[in-house]
């Protein structure tokens, strides 16, 4: 017997009852993500507090958001991705702080990869990330305490603990060492 899967929009996924799962939508299909370990929380919460305290610091005007947040990045079949940390800049700022999810990608993106994230699904997000216009994507790996930096160009760099890794060209200025992030 064929298998059937319940297709879903995001509009329909905004209604679902919160059950302390995080969910996205890829390709109309639930998937459905336990919550952060001790670790990965504390990645992400670095991240953000590095990255906002820059924002506000030189008065860019754009905004840092959590990883609750859902970028709506496809349609028929709806695809909504959830980054850890997400910058958006000032420009489009308005039509991020939407009541659902906001139908933009952010400026930066930034995914803390967990222990039992595969390197084929961290790849899918980088991939999608910058698909959509994501201008720079930061892959975190706290098993290895390393970074992966993605550039819409194709380019990537792996970073180690005493390497910087830059904001530019999103965030002019900001860099911080990858050791910070990890602290």
């Amino acid at each position: 017997m064929a298998e059937t899967r319940t297709r879903m929009t995001a509009e329909e996924q905004l209604r679902l009852p919160d059950n302390g799962m995080r969910c996205e939508l890829i390709d109309g299909e639930l998937v459905e993500m336990a919550p952060a370990g001790g670790e990965h929380g504390y990645v992400a919460g670095h991240a953000l507090f590095r990255l906002a305290t820059f924002v506000e610091q030189h008065g860019l005007g754009g905004a840092v958001f959590a990883a609750e947040t859902g970028f709506r990045i496809g349609r028929d079949p709806d695809r909504v991705r959830a980054p850890d940390v997400a910058y958006v800049a000032e420009a489009r700022l308005a039509e991020a702080r939407v009541r659902g999810y906001p139908e933009l990608a952010p400026d930066l993106a930034v995914e803390v990869v967990s222990p039992n994230d595969t390197a084929a699904e961290v790849h899918d997000k980088v991939a999608d990330w910058l698909r959509v216009g994501v201008r720079l994507v930061w892959a975190l790996y706290p098993t290895t305490r390393s970074a992966m930096v993605s550039a819409p160009d194709g380019a990537a760099r792996i970073l180690g603990l005493d390497d910087l890794i830059s904001g530019d060209p999103v965030l002019p200025g900001f860099a911080c060492r990858v050791s910070d992030l990890f602290a």
